[in-house]
């Protein structure tokens, strides 16, 4: 009978902590490392010397270290050399980016995506895209996986997307489409776009440091990436998150899902055009057109933002009260709608938010802006290397 993990077990784990640190912070001094692994000197050194000989870091002095003495050798992610691709596949553009090791975007794609085109048309205009960025990848160069963020309902155990009513996708395989495109013989994770980019925040934006968020993204529909404790929140299947599908009016206005009353039928792209009298439009830049009116005077418009905004505080009071999050970030859409209504947003969460939750609870924007999708999808796809880098070639 087994008392506890072997050698070999803790010597892998330890490794793993230790490039997951030097990943998420970046450069890092042995001696830091020794206080944030809480691990002696000389298995410090062991385990960079293990890492390094995988190609995975690279070690040297300090560029500065304004100390007298011998300083300590600084630790950094092999970047241009490890890397995962990832893609963020939006209503209307699909992105993809190669991100090193380390979170660095190295290269990146953008085009724009036609609404209702399924996966088996998406998938070779990805594949197209990445094939394009290979070209350039340094020789010697390690993949490590593919990680893709996707608006909608997505499977955890096999990346199918169950549903995603803004681009008309009922049970796509957008994974296996993608890797038979690539043919690669790497591992592609699929997640949802609001759950990617609050992993990323709370790795290496915003949220860093905070154990619980609630990430509310927006493109034409509303969903929302949740951590608690420190952990993604993400249901027993993987589809936790559908807060733009919480019913907030009963017998409200009719949902893409074929429900009626969601909350993204309030504060969604549909809803804001709609009450500005602009309904033949669609797209961000017709959003923005909206709040810019609005910033200019125009009545119509400034009512359409103030509605939104009211009903955007009305949504994140409940979230706030459920959750208890220390803090809120607003990406997509929804940042736009919040910079634009941040007093509607305020008023109608401090009179329906409960005191105890609204205590702490900071309202912030994404500092990693548009690209947290991107990184997100990409720490997806570099957590099997960080388990384990000794189980990756």
């Amino acid at each position: 009978m087994r008392t506890g993990p072997s050698q070999d077990e803790i010597r892998r784990q330890n490794l793993g902590a230790l490039l997951r640190y030097v990943h998420v912070h970046g450069a890092t001094s042995r001696a830091e490392l020794t206080t944030a692994l809480g691990l002696n000197r000389s298995t410090i050194g062991a385990l960079t010397a293990d890492l390094a000989g995988a190609g995975l870091v690279s070690e040297g002095t300090p560029k500065e270290t304004g100390r007298a003495g011998r300083p300590s050798l600084v630790v950094r992610p092999e970047s241009a050399r490890v890397y995962a691709y990832a893609y963020s596949i939006e209503v209307d553009r699909l992105r993809a980016a190669r991100v090193g090791l380390g979170g660095e975007v190295l290269d990146r794609r953008e085009l724009d995506r036609p609404r209702n085109l399924l996966a088996g048309e998406t998938a070779p205009l990805l594949a197209a895209a990445v094939k394009e960025m290979h070209q350039s990848v340094p020789a010697a160069s390690i993949c490590v996986g593919v990680g893709l963020a996707v608006c909608g309902m997505v499977r955890r155990e096999d990346g199918l997307v169950r549903l995603s009513p803004t681009t008309g996708w009922v049970d796509e395989p957008i994974g296996a489409a993608l890797g038979a495109e690539l043919g690669v013989d790497v591992p592609i994770t699929v997640g949802n776009v609001a759950d990617v980019a609050a992993f990323a925040e709370h790795a290496r934006g915003a949220a860093a440091g905070c154990d619980n968020v609630i990430y509310l993204y927006g493109d034409v529909g509303v969903g929302a990436g949740m951590i608690a404790g420190g952990r993604r929140l993400t249901g027993h299947g993987g589809y936790g998150g559908e807060v733009g599908h919480m019913v907030v009016v009963r017998d409200g206005a009719r949902c893409e899902c074929g429900r009626r009353g969601c909350w993204e039928t309030e504060i969604g792209e549909h809803a804001l055009l709609r009450a500005a009298g602009r309904s033949d439009a669609r797209g961000r830049e017709a959003l923005l057109g909206v709040f810019d009116a609005a910033d200019r005077g125009d009545a119509r418009a400034q009512i359409a933002v103030r509605q939104a905004g009211d009903w955007l505080g009305f949504g994140v009071a409940n979230l706030v009260n459920i959750f208890n999050p220390e803090m809120v970030i607003f990406g997509g859409t929804m940042r736009d709608l919040y910079l634009a209504a941040a007093a509607q947003v305020r008023s109608r969460l401090n009179s329906n938010g409960l005191p105890a939750c609204l205590e702490h609870v900071r309202l912030r924007t994404p500092k990693l802006g548009e690209d947290a999708p991107l990184i997100g999808a990409a720490e997806l796809a570099f957590e099997r290397l960080l388990a384990d880098p000794l189980d990756v070639g």
